[in-house]
């Protein structure tokens, strides 16, 4: 039997009209609360939830699965109740609940399901195993993650600078606006880049955050886009999110 196997979170196998996992990007809450981690997970009503922890750096963990038909949760090595438990609203969704949190609960989780009602193509956030005998597959989706940030002061709304593409740059098709955030309270933040009000994601990189002598963090996020985009004086924003408090910049060709 040969198996066909793409690796975790790559890009090796995707698929045609895959089910989407759906999660909050972003939660954030005091030290001793508690975190409710939602999942949506689309077309899927007849497969069990699995959660994975991933720590900056580290290799992802798994947690837990829960079914809406059974009585209780699965645990994976290192995770039990009444620590972390999972509910469900719905078939298709599901949350993850993580009680007293502490400092070490600050990662981010990945919430997993299966998808068995598609063909194997190309896709992101897939997992596909197919034998070559009987070629069935058995499509795994995962969300894109919900970052947990774990605090224990209050949030200030980070520090942004906005900077227009170089004019060396623009004498290329291609050019990259800057979007650069200091001062942030926490670790795990939310960057969100829209054009005319409408959200893009293509074309966006963000580096991690990166700690301060002051404790503080900062990162950098990168639109690229068409120079001809940015000519036609086109606006351009850049949030960037921690828990409620957010910062939000514009620009255009005209603004420089």
């Amino acid at each position: 039997m040969i198996t066909i196997f793409c690796a975790f979170f790559s890009l090796l196998t995707c698929v045609s009209g895959v089910t989407v996992v759906t999660q909050s990007p972003l939660i954030t809450v005091r030290k001793g609360e508690q975190a409710k981690l939602d999942c949506n997970l689309g077309t899927v009503t007849d497969k069990s939830a699995r959660w994975y922890k991933q720590t900056p750096g580290g290799v992802p963990q798994y947690m837990l699965r829960f079914y809406h038909d059974w009585s209780s949760v699965e645990y994976g090595s290192g995770f039990s109740a009444p620590k972390f438990t999972s509910t469900h609203s719905s078939k298709s969704d599901y949350s993850l609940i993580i009680n007293n949190v502490d400092v070490d609960d600050f990662a981010v989780y990945y919430c997993k399901t299966w998808d068995s009602s598609v063909l194997p193509l190309e896709s992101e956030t897939v997992e596909s195993f197919c034998t070559s005998e009987d070629v069935t597959c058995i499509t795994v989706v995962f969300g894109q993650g919900t970052k947990l940030n774990v605090i224990d002061f209050p949030l200030t709304p980070p520090v942004l600078t906005l900077l227009s593409p170089s004019t060396e740059a623009l004498k290329e098709s291609k050019a990259t606006l800057v979007c650069l955030a200091e001062d942030i309270s926490v670790a795990l933040v939310h960057v969100t880049w829209s054009v005319n009000g409408r959200s893009v994601t293509d074309g966006v990189w963000s580096s991690p955050t990166e700690k301060q002598q002051d404790k503080t963090f900062k990162m950098s996020s990168y639109l690229t886009v068409e120079s001809s985009d940015w000519m036609d004086n086109a606006d351009f924003s850049c949030e960037v999110s921690v828990g409620s408090k957010f910062t939000k910049k514009s620009i255009s060709v005209s603004q420089c």
